[in-house]
């Protein structure tokens, strides 16, 4: 006897599809950064390993406003499912908003680094600025994904193509989101205490 798939079926199959891929992909960036920042550990030893380097004071700026785009997306995923469109749009803008906040002031970090006298790359570089810079555009990278991925359910929630029974779309940017905001918060206090 051939049995069929109702439409809930479906999409509840799908949503757990999409959770898992996103999953998988969370979890091989997650063992990258780990392969990063044990690379940083091991080259603490060297001789020319910055002692005394200090964060930029815009990298403790823009860790306060990468948690604050993770409220603002979890704050938009229970407006949605809530049918409440007005605030959803609120906090989707402002998760935008925050998140190039967030570039903006790890550029200026950047910008306070070199103003120091601390370089990148070339003659003038140091092993330390250099694995700072590769974690963080690492890192910048993968936000700017997170980016992408808001801008579309943006478009698609003025498509109103998300409501109280369909949130998968936001549901996966919140989920992608929230885990940037982990993986920058271990990333600042690692750089923080292991200098």
């Amino acid at each position: 006897m051939e049995t069929t798939m109702t439409t809930q079926e479906y999409q509840s199959r799908t949503a757990r599809s999409y959770k898992l891929l996103l999953l998988f992909a969370m979890i091989s960036m997650t063992m990258m950064f780990a392969g990063l920042t044990s690379a940083f550990v091991v080259s603490k030893s060297r001789a020319d390993w910055l002692k005394d380097f200090q964060l930029p004071t815009a990298f403790y700026f823009s860790t306060a406003v990468i948690i604050g785009c993770s409220l603002t997306f979890h704050l938009a995923k229970k407006a949605i499912q809530k049918n409440n469109r007005n605030a959803t749009t609120t906090f989707l803008l402002a998760t935008l908003a925050l998140g190039i906040g967030f570039v903006i002031l790890q550029f200026v970090g950047f910008g306070q680094i070199v103003a120091n006298g601390y370089y990148f790359t070339g003659a003038e570089s140091s092993i330390t600025t250099t694995f700072l810079y590769i974690v963080t555009v690492v890192h910048l990278a993968h936000l700017a994904g997170g980016l992408i991925s808001l801008l579309i359910i943006i478009y698609n929630h003025f498509k109103q193509k998300y409501n109280s029974t369909q949130t998968l779309g936001i549901e996966l940017g919140a989920m992608y989101w929230h885990f940037l905001d982990l993986l920058w918060v271990y990333l600042f206090l690692f750089l923080y205490f292991f200098k």
